[in-house]
């Protein structure tokens, strides 16, 4: 009899073990949440709505879209528009355009406009594929995130403490035809957008260009707070990620738009996968890099944010067997501990971005 309670007792133990340590499914709606990579250009209130009801916050991003310093500023008048409405909702990051590239003041014409976005409220600075992918000086010389002329810019950002968010680079599958793809949603977009599928440009920079230029600058800028926006373009391999988080400790990446390559490491190794986000818990911050133009059926808008929060959370809080529409098999999720949970979701945000400081 007494070795029957001992078992029980061991048994109970385990059972409220892991109810302690694991959230469910069904903790979803009730976990704060912050999203980092949001793009929210419209007045509507569409997509904040269903963040409320998910219990998201988000991080609302200007891009420089190679559309010069006007739409740059246009989109920044609409996060503030979504910040002003819901301050407790949304953070704003700034951009700044390079069309001006060759003006002689663009450094500084560039500080004086970024000070006005922080005045503004925006709490960090993206940089885009642009570039390293697309803009050229006047003598047609490709312009790379480790040229001479933005240090002082980043300097600056460095001195007040602003976090610097870049996208350089691409997927490595970027580099491949479509059918050696390894995931599904990178197929799709560079079939949409030839224009940057570099396996068509080999007269552009490689994979290995683009990541070494971001690193170089990372050298040159030791003090400056930097995300990786879609997990720092090392999306193809936790273990080369590793090795930038470990050289790089003011480095930390965003998930937007890279779970499906996660998911794909996880069908290879699902412990290798899970390890790397246990170890590299602060470092980690979830993102979508979702939408919203205001163009889209508000109700099919709704379903699509709530439908990719929910399956996302699944994956890190359950070992469900899952399937998912960026990739081809099945796999099971990493059920990471809650406080490696709340790291990824919001504490992280808090700590690199400053998000919603008291």
């Amino acid at each position: 009899m007494k070795t029957l309670w001992i078992v029980i007792i061991i048994s109970l133990s385990f059972l409220f073990m892991d109810e302690e340590e694991f959230y469910t499914l069904e903790d979803f709606g009730k976990v704060e949440k912050i999203d980092v990579h949001t793009h929210i250009w419209t007045d509507r209130k569409t997509f904040v709505d269903q963040a409320k009801k998910d219990n998201f916050r988000m991080l609302n991003i200007v891009v420089d879209l190679s559309k010069g310093q006007e739409y740059v500023e246009k989109q920044f008048d609409y996060c503030a528009v979504q910040k002003k409405a819901h301050p407790d909702e949304f953070e704003i990051a700034a951009s700044f355009s390079i069309a001006d590239w060759d003006d002689p003041d663009f450094t500084k014409n560039t500080i004086v406009y970024l000070d006005k976005c922080f005045a503004d409220g925006a709490i960090a600075v993206k940089v885009w594929k642009n570039i390293g992918m697309v803009f050229r000086d006047k003598n047609n010389e490709l312009v790379m995130v480790d040229n001479p002329k933005l240090d002082p810019i980043f300097d600056h950002l460095a001195k007040r403490k602003i976090p610097l968010l870049g996208h350089l680079g691409e997927p490595q599958n970027c580099w491949l035809p479509l059918d050696e793809m390894t995931v599904n949603n990178d197929r799709e977009y560079f079939k949409e957008h030839p224009e940057y599928h570099m396996y068509k440009h080999p007269e552009l920079p490689s994979y290995q260009e683009q990541i070494a230029a971001r690193d170089r600058m990372l050298e040159k800028h030791p003090d400056l707070v930097f995300m990786g926006a879609h997990m720092g373009s090392l999306e193809w391999s936790v273990d080369e990620l590793a090795k930038r988080l470990d050289k790089f400790p003011n480095m930390s990446v965003d998930l937007a738009a890279r779970l499906g390559q996660v998911f794909y490491q996880t069908i290879q190794d699902r412990r290798k996968v899970r390890d790397f986000f246990i170890k590299y818990q602060d470092r980690i911050l979830y993102a979508t890099d979702k939408a919203d133009d205001g163009d889209e059926n508000p109700v099919a808008l709704q379903k699509d944010i709530h439908d990719r929060w929910l399956q996302d959370w699944r994956f890190f809080v359950t070992d469900d067997t899952m399937r998912s529409e960026r990739v081809n098999g099945e796999f099971a999720g990493l059920k990471l501990p809650k406080e490696a949970v709340d790291k990824i979701f919001s504490q992280n945000a808090k700590k690199w971005l400053g998000m919603f400081a008291d």
